[in-house]
């Protein structure tokens, strides 16, 4: 049974850090490609970073808040990583991270929520002073 469990959630003032993990349980992490996905009070949920499966690619989306500047996506064999820096009051959502099969291996990860059919049930962060 695929199982993924966010944690590293919390509240933060503005500039701060947090590191989210997503540990997968039930299937074999390097086959699957991973994304991180947010959504805030009254939003819709928007890609924010994925990654390929066997570590072969990364993506950021181009939000406004200049995601590819300050989070960084990174995976071991349990556990898929996103690391926040300089975390602003618009960083405020719950982020969840998803899965799903991707082999053969693309360089380029898919990271639209539709494409992937496995979710774990959110972490909140908080950005606030």
């Amino acid at each position: 049974q695929v199982q993924l469990v966010e944690s590293g959630g919390g509240l933060v003032q503005p500039g701060g850090s947090l590191r989210l993990s997503c540990a997968a349980s039930g299937f074999t992490l390097d086959d699957y490609a991973i994304g991180w996905f947010r959504q805030a009070p009254g939003k819709g949920r928007e890609g924010v970073s994925c990654i390929s499966s066997l570590n072969r690619g990364t993506y950021y989306a181009d939000l406004a808040d200049s995601v590819k500047a300050r989070f960084t996506i990174s995976r071991d064999k349990r556990t898929v990583y996103l690391q926040m820096n300089s975390l602003k009051p618009e960083d405020t959502a719950v982020y969840y991270c998803a899965a799903r099969f991707a082999l053969p291996v693309t360089s380029a990860p898919v990271c639209a929520s539709s494409w992937y059919n496995y979710w774990g049930q959110g972490t909140q962060v908080t950005v606030s002073s």
